[in-house]
């Protein structure tokens, strides 16, 4: 009798102690809360797995990238690649189309996203209008021994109830301007804007990472692991060469080494994801974003159905 207690209880301890430091000490906080309120509102196993899988990546999300960018993306298999992409993946955004969605100032929900996000999951974008937005630090660039600075870049969009209880170290919430200037200082240091949708979190748009290509998992993922989780912007960056001085600063800001220069700069249609860095750093205005329907639609949630033309 004496022995079964003890296995019995060892583990139920352990979990209790683990709840514990998920909740802070606390026997459970608001958002946690809410969050089994909307797992329960799904009604099946699945949805409750599902939310136990997305509690784990917002209450860990430092340990997860970091185990996810040390640890299973080096040793993916073809078939595993697709399935990550299709549960965990991003749209690239130019800066004023991710600036649009921080504006944002009427309620949206659009599900008619085939186009946009070429993924069979977390397809949804539910925004309200002037969306709430919630800086934490970057898990990516933590991963990292020498990382890009600042680290506080990742923009939880809406409902970032979560991250304040459970980091309240790490987050912070931000007006709109502050959130519209660091999307513009983020560009100026050559960094991308991507769209994040994860199956765990509530099959849905959350987030806007400003991604570097030496700290993000994603990029990582995509570019060293050949993982496909990031979508084109819908746009491409074209060369004029009759401006182009082959100065080389395009290939070199390029986080998708989709620009060779040799003499002039040539886009390599493929590997172009439309991100518009090389646009900001060419001195010679010699680089646009063309929009082109082969490489999808853009995500702009100032039209419905018809993507504006980059200004």
């Amino acid at each position: 009798m004496f022995w079964l207690l003890v296995i019995v209880s060892v583990p139920v301890a352990t979990l209790a102690t683990l709840w514990l430091i998920g909740e802070r000490g606390h026997p459970i906080l608001p958002s946690t809360r809410a969050a089994i309120g909307q797992a329960r509102a799904g009604g099946s196993p699945k949805a409750t797995l599902k939310a136990i899988h997305g509690y784990v990546y917002a209450r860990w999300p430092y340990q997860y990238i970091k185990f996810c960018i040390d640890t299973l993306l080096p040793h993916m298999s073809a078939g595993f690649k697709r399935w990550w992409a299709d549960h965990y993946h991003g749209k690239v955004l130019p800066t004023e189309l991710a600036c649009a969605i921080v504006r944002l100032d009427h309620d949206i929900k659009r599900t008619d996203l085939d186009q946009i996000i070429p993924y069979s999951t977390a397809r949804d974008i539910v925004l309200s209008s002037s969306p709430e937005v919630t800086l934490l630090e970057c898990p990516c660039r933590h991963a990292r021994e020498n990382p890009c600075h600042p680290t506080d870049v990742c923009m939880v969009v809406g409902g970032g109830d979560f991250v304040l209880e459970h980091h309240p170290g790490r987050s912070r919430r931000v007006t709109q301007q502050e959130a519209l200037d660091l999307l513009r200082a983020e560009r100026e240091r050559g960094h991308v804007h991507t769209a994040y949708f994860k199956d765990a979190c509530d099959d849905r748009f959350y987030a806007i990472c400003n991604c570097c290509s030496c700290c993000c998992g994603g990029l990582e993922a995509m570019v060293e692991h050949g993982v496909p989780m990031v979508a084109s912007s819908g746009y491409v960056a074209q060369a004029d060469e009759s401006v182009c001085i082959g100065c080389g600063d395009c290939e070199a800001a390029c986080p998708f080494r989709a620009i060779s220069v040799n003499g002039k700069s040539t886009v390599h249609w493929e590997k172009c994801m439309g991100c518009g860095v090389c646009v900001g750093r060419c001195e010679m205005d010699a680089v646009v974003l063309v929009l082109d329907g082969r490489k999808g639609v853009p995500l702009d949630v100032r039209t419905v159905g018809v993507p504006a033309p980059m200004g």
